[in-house]
């Protein structure tokens, strides 16, 4: 029998409560804030959740807004019948879904995340790994997000190494996201390079 379990974009990780009334300070997880405006009911559900939306709880969003400061690139959210710090704990941890095919509609030179992992990195014909996530470089303090530097695709080769491979619109050729396969023209050398930078990193951790 078929799966009929929908598939789900996560919009922002709750983290703990903010505030006295149920508000909870959550990472962002979509470059779309302004989609909470529009869009009122959401789920909350454990992280990696893929069950059916009865499974899930449903949730109304009463209000948002985005913090400044050491939060700045957060967002803080306050959900109906959430309205206390004891509510807002129940919840902290919980991932902020919606079906997939409620996702926001992106132009021609964006694309989601989820919509990466899974395809096969390609360095001209030659296949580098399969892209398992997306890392955003941070300040030191990891709250808040650089923007001026390039994401890193998280890739996993055959040998099981992790190569971290900047996700800039110079060196892509194409993504095919029908065919899991993303290719690009890497510098020279480069792959091994961030192989070894892979690894010094894991060896640190």
């Amino acid at each position: 029998m078929a799966n009929s379990d929908p598939s789900w974009v996560v919009l922002a990780h709750l983290l703990r409560p903010q505030g006295r009334k149920g508000e909870l300070l959550a990472d962002l997880l979509t470059d779309f804030p302004e989609r909470f405006e529009d869009r009122k009911q959401v789920f909350l559900a454990s992280e990696g959740f893929s069950g059916p939306a009865s499974a899930a709880r449903a949730a109304d969003v009463v209000s948002f807004w985005l913090p400044v400061g050491k939060n700045a690139g957060r967002i803080v959210l306050h959900f109906a019948g959430i309205d206390s710090i004891s509510d807002a704990e129940a919840v902290a941890g919980f991932d902020v879904i919606v079906p997939i095919e409620e996702r926001q509609q992106l132009d021609d030179e964006s694309i989601y995340i989820s919509d990466l992992v899974g395809c096969t990195l390609y360095d001209g014909a030659t296949a580098v790994g399969v892209i398992e996530d997306v890392q955003f470089p941070s300040t030191p303090d990891g709250t808040r997000k650089l923007e001026e530097a390039a994401p890193l695709l998280e890739v996993r080769s055959s040998d099981g190494d992790e190569i971290l491979i900047p996700f800039v619109k110079a060196f892509l050729v194409e993504v095919n996201t029908e065919a899991k396969r993303v290719t690009m023209s890497l510098p020279v050398g480069l792959v091994d390079v961030n192989r070894a930078a892979a690894s010094d990193i894991d060896q640190k951790r």
